[in-house]
């Protein structure tokens, strides 16, 4: 067998050989290959803190555009003078379509999606500087730059492949009479997103309360939010939630650690008071960094079988917050056995 065929019943592959797929593929693993070993070797030739942080992120995208652009630069010059890469297989107003048309297509799209994110990730950031743009503002401004030159990118490949953008358009719109009430919630969130880039109710970096949880505010996107927090690890909240919902935004205000108690009636509301006042300022010096301010505590509210106290401690930050609340605890609990003071019971649970 001097050529053995691959594709015997193919006709637009019967003129390739397994040696010739054998060759291309031995080529694009080499191209991978090489740039794993690029990558490891800068990062053992330098191993500065700021090299890390700033230039080998660029020298990273570097190598992976040339290792997917080189894959199908290699991939048209082996296979670019064979008859099935350029035979037409839809005609379309005067456009031949062939394979080669399409894989033009896909590059564009993809060049493009990787020149705008380089472009907002590494020249962007200089203009913010200099115009001291804030971060929900260059974060919205990133993102309308993105959608603009991928809409624009689209367009340029559907044109190009002979697709009428009107005709697109009209199926589009059947599409989504038929389909509407089986994705209004996605469209919801999708228009939510759009508002939430242009309004800025809340923008990048900021902290937010969601269900009783604090994150911060890293990515919005057109259906989600991504809130990052301490404890509860990634939130991936809809944007409609944003926009329906009272949300608290907490980047400006301060910030406090509260606790609350129930007591039973009958207890001394006055040094119910004092206790949780001595427990906060207690524990407040075992922890560098709390705001040097005297606790405050109050009568909160009255139950069917019990009183409620709540103490509160201002601190900095969300993390210093969930510390500062569990030592008062501590401090709270061995208080109150001291002076023989009980909590209440909750309903239904037995006392002896």
């Amino acid at each position: 067998m001097k050529n053995p065929q691959l594709f015997e019943g193919i006709d637009v592959l019967r003129n390739l050989s397994v040696i010739e797929f054998f060759l291309f593929f031995l080529y694009l693993l080499l191209i991978f290959v090489s740039k794993r070993i690029a990558q490891a070797v800068l990062k053992r030739i330098v191993r500065h803190d700021g090299y890390q942080e700033r230039v080998y992120p660029i020298l990273e995208d570097i190598l992976n555009w040339v290792a997917f652009y080189g894959s199908i630069i290699l991939f048209l010059f082996y296979f670019g003078q064979e008859e099935w890469l350029r035979t037409p297989f839809y005609e379309t107003e005067g456009v031949d379509v062939s394979i080669l048309l399409i894989v033009v297509a896909i590059m564009i799209v993809t060049f493009s999606s990787r020149v705008v994110k380089a472009f907002n990730s590494f020249v962007m950031p200089y203009v913010y500087g200099q115009f001291d743009v804030e971060m929900g503002m260059s974060y919205t401004i990133n993102r309308l730059i993105y959608y603009a030159v991928m809409f624009l990118a689209i367009a340029v490949s559907f044109t190009l492949v002979g697709l009428d953008l009107r005709a697109v358009g009209i199926v589009f719109s059947v599409l989504g009479i038929g389909i509407g009430f089986g994705v209004r919630n996605i469209a919801a969130n999708f228009v939510s997103g759009i508002i939430i880039l242009f309004e800025r109710p809340m923008e990048v970096g900021e902290m937010v309360e969601i269900d009783k949880k604090i994150g911060r505010i890293t990515k919005i996107k057109l259906r989600s939010t991504i809130v990052e927090t301490n404890k509860d690890g990634t939130l991936v909240v809809p944007n409609q939630y944003f926009i329906e919902q009272i949300v608290k935004n907490r980047s400006g205000a301060r910030l406090f650690a509260r606790v609350v108690v129930s007591v039973e009636y009958g207890c001394d509301t006055e040094l119910v008071s004092k206790l949780l006042v001595q427990a906060a300022e207690h524990e407040i010096t075992k922890i560098d960094g709390v705001p040097d301010e005297k606790p405050d505590a109050q009568f909160i509210d009255f139950r069917n079988s019990s009183m409620d106290f709540q103490v509160e401690a201002r601190v900095l930050n969300v993390e210093m917050k969930d510390r500062l609340e569990s030592r008062i605890r501590h401090g709270i609990a061995a208080l109150f056995v001291e002076h023989g003071i009980r909590l209440a019971s909750l309903p239904g649970e037995r006392t002896e």
